[in-house]
């Protein structure tokens, strides 16, 4: 018995069974007789506690940290541990899916853009229909913002599309320094090496079998896979496309992100720049073109051909 619980429950039950008085049974076990007598002065959390339970019901894969923050936006005055204590009472915790061991040894942290579209990342995602049909996700992330650019469903992604969306996405954001991908056969299509000399916008190709160079991408990867593409069965090609469209919407304006001080990407952004949707402009002291390794500095269009093959 190390809880006060736990010391209070075992005083009623000598004064119950054992017909002990207060102070004898206190000073059997040791403990305080104003410890015993203690009554929880807590406040009727009712509102709070179904309020974090309807949340949590929505949003399945948030935990309690996330949570928190959702409930401070909508204006309940709780703090953290609270939210933890119903959290854990209600047993709302988000079970963990296995996954693939993963090597261990001495890693470099990427390197983080200072200014949005300083760095984007590319990367595909798979998923299937109910009726068997496989389906692929193009993911286009802003590597400083974080904010997700673009989530393209369908069922074959040649380099020539990704070309076209890439243009739709900087016409309406502006064009970025670089462009970090893997060595896939899209991605190293004279289709993209022609879109990205005529763009003048630099490609950097990671290692091949080092996903870890294309860090931001993979962790936004799964968590479209685990809050998305987990939670819910596509009926058709263009239900995908409208289920993806209004998630990437709501990752954007309203999920917080923890490695950005928990505001939402899009926050993020019109605080760093103070005008989304525009090229945001250089800052003193930046590097030139950070890439994801520090191998191959200063990656242009000549190189990237090269690298290619």
């Amino acid at each position: 018995m190390v809880t006060p619980a736990a010391h209070r429950e075992a005083a009623a039950h000598l004064q119950s069974v054992y017909e002990m008085s207060e102070r004898r049974a206190c000073r059997v076990l040791g403990t305080d007789r104003a410890s015993v007598r203690y009554r929880a002065t807590r406040p009727d959390d009712g509102v709070l506690r179904d309020r974090l339970k309807a949340l949590a019901q929505e949003r399945r894969r948030f935990g309690y940290r996330r949570l928190h923050v959702m409930l401070r936006r909508e204006g309940h005055a709780v703090n953290k541990k609270r939210v933890q204590r119903i959290y854990r009472e209600e047993r709302l915790t988000v079970r963990r899916r296995g996954g693939r061991k993963r090597a261990m040894g001495t890693r470099r942290p990427l390197e983080i853009p200072l200014v949005a579209n300083q760095r984007w990342s590319l990367d595909f995602v798979s998923d299937q229909l109910t009726d068997g049909r496989r389906f692929r996700i193009l993911t286009v992330i802003d590597n400083c913002t974080r904010e997700c650019l673009g989530l393209v469903a369908d069922t074959s992604l040649s380099g020539a599309r990704v070309a076209r969306e890439l243009d739709v996405i900087i016409q309406q954001r502006g064009r970025p320094e670089t462009i970090v991908s893997d060595n896939g056969t899209e991605l190293t299509s004279n289709a993209i090496l022609s879109w990205a000399d005529d763009a003048a916008v630099g490609w950097h190709y990671i290692a091949p079998g080092k996903p870890q160079q294309n860090g931001f991408n993979e962790s936004f990867n799964g968590r479209l896979r685990d809050e998305l593409l987990n939670e819910t069965l596509f009926r058709s090609l263009p239900h995908a496309r409208l289920v993806l469209d209004a998630w990437r919407r709501d990752y954007n304006e309203t999920r917080p992100h923890s490695k950005l001080g928990w505001l939402t990407p899009e926050a993020y952004a019109k605080a760093l720049t103070g005008h989304i949707g525009r090229p945001a402009a250089r800052v003193d002291g930046c590097a030139d073109r950070p890439l994801a390794t520090p191998a191959n500095h200063g990656s242009d269009q000549p190189r990237t051909l090269v690298m290619a093959g």
